[in-house]
């Protein structure tokens, strides 16, 4: 086995949102005839994964995560931001794998072979912090080496892994994928936009 794929690469999803922008629990919301956290686990390639861990709030959503096999993790204080998702994701993960991709839950049009892709090209480029992106514009999931767990661990409030790049922006590589696998869902009229 090469030393490539003899990097352990783990998968945090992003589930414990409040979504107070959508007005409920947008992860329920149903994008032809699928919801968005059914849509955001089915993109998860497990094959190419040491660890996959969902970090939720919400008793649904840690049901389906074991469904599909994935540990949980919950998030019993939501309100802190998003930071707190991203500490209890990397240190679930951190002490077993050598990256974490970072998938968030509202791309209801991510492809799962996309994000096989994003990990494959990862292994050619361990040092780097990769991201997905279209035309030069970075989206996610975003996949960071073990050297800057510390850092996603320190965020604070509201802020996620796009802090940690901007202080590294010359460690970033973008890979690219379609510009429509990049729209997220914030609001219901972005929802509806995709139409249902």
């Amino acid at each position: 086995m090469s030393e490539q794929n003899k990097l352990r690469v783990g998968c945090v999803v992003m589930a414990a949102g409040n979504a107070e922008r959508f007005g409920e629990n947008k992860l329920a919301a149903v994008v032809s005839g699928k919801t968005l956290i059914a849509r955001a686990l089915d993109a998860v390639p497990a094959e190419k994964l040491a660890a996959v861990c969902v970090v939720t709030q919400y008793d649904e959503v840690e049901a389906l995560a074991k469904r599909y096999g994935f540990r949980c993790v919950r998030n019993d204080r939501p309100q802190d931001g998003l930071s707190r998702t991203v500490r209890l994701g990397t240190e679930t993960l951190g002490g077993m794998c050598d990256a974490i991709a970072y998938l968030v839950s509202d791309q209801p049009l991510l492809r799962r072979e996309s994000v096989a892709a994003l990990v494959d090209f990862y292994r050619a480029h361990p040092s780097s912090i990769v991201g997905a992106g279209h035309g030069g514009k970075r989206g996610n999931p975003c996949i960071f080496p073990a050297k800057y767990f510390p850092e996603l661990c320190a965020l604070t409030g509201d802020t996620g892994g796009s802090a940690v790049i901007r202080k590294h922006e010359g460690e970033l590589l973008l890979f690219e994928i379609g510009k429509e696998e990049l729209t997220d869902v914030d609001t219901r009229e972005s929802l509806e936009r995709l139409g249902k």
